[in-house]
């Protein structure tokens, strides 16, 4: 237990740094520098007699604090170059058992997604460095890089946040549309494990909103940026790279997925879909 508080106190002053660096206005960031700040002395003082209710309020705290980021960042132009950050966990590592173990959990976002943001931090800067040189011997390797991190990052964002420990459904408009683009949510739900459970070697399946189209479509990735299709906005994802799983599974990636569905947060793939839908282009 002494490790987790150690990693969320690190993530803690991680944000603390970030939003003393923001470039949002002092009213906006002050309140949640102080939110953050007073987080920070609440643990350090009471990590000694930390319980597991005292552990599942910190991560309470942790969420809510990096959802306040999340609004701050809105309120400014863009994410600098090379400052992209791992979003906390949103629950306990051990919160969506027994379909996924907390230890898959720990290293999954601890490790695997934290590689992926220094990855994509790392070729941000590159590639800046390289405009002020104007030296693109490189370009072809950090244009790499940044797509295969870049696509790591934002769709193990996505990831978290559209699993939750009571799964949930999805709501009349959200079904409504999966049964127009799919027939029924049956076959919805068929076609989307037999697409997870078939990506060649590692990757995702992910549905997704299409503007152009004007509906639902399921995609694979292989890797995370793959036979991907442009010009479409991302609602709900699995993860079926063998570190999601294998763990725990072994090579039953199928019963994985089907473990999967009783932990998708519906409430948020509901709040993505009523977004996206707003965004429409000419149909052809």
């Amino acid at each position: 237990m002494k490790e987790l508080s150690d990693k969320l106190l690190e993530w803690g002053y991680l944000l603390r740094d970030r939003v003393l660096a923001s470039k949002a206005h002092e009213q906006l960031k002050s309140p949640l520098l102080r939110r953050t700040e007073k987080w920070l002395d609440d643990m350090q003082r009471t990590e000694e007699r930390l319980d597991n209710d005292q552990e599942k309020a910190w991560y309470e705290v942790a969420h809510n604090l990096y959802d306040e980021w999340r609004n701050l960042q809105e309120n400014t132009t863009s994410v600098p170059i090379g400052e992209h950050t791992l979003p906390p966990l949103p629950y306990k590592y051990n919160a969506l058992e027994p379909a996924i173990s907390a230890r898959i959990m720990e290293l999954h976002h601890d490790i695997h997604h934290k590689s992926y943001v220094d990855g994509l931090n790392k070729a941000e800067l590159a590639l800046q460095e390289a405009r002020k040189n104007n030296d693109f011997d490189l370009i072809k390797h950090w244009e790499r890089e940044l797509a295969f991190n870049g696509a790591g990052h934002y769709l193990h964002t996505l990831f978290w946040s559209v699993m939750s420990p009571k799964g949930g459904k999805p709501d009349s408009e959200l079904l409504s549309a999966i049964q127009e683009s799919f027939g029924s949510f049956k076959q919805f739900k068929q076609q989307f494990t037999n697409a997870a459970n078939k990506v060649e070697g590692s990757g995702w399946a992910i549905l997704v909103w299409s503007p152009v189209s004007r509906r639902l479509e399921i995609l694979q990735a292989e890797k995370h940026q793959n036979l991907s299709q442009w010009d479409i906005v991302p609602l709900l994802a699995i993860d079926v790279w063998e570190h999601a799983y294998y763990l725990q599974y072994e090579n039953k990636r199928k019963q994985y997925i089907e473990n999967w569905w009783s932990i998708v947060n519906w409430s948020e793939v509901n709040k993505r879909f009523a977004k996206a839908r707003q965004l429409t282009w000419k149909p052809f």
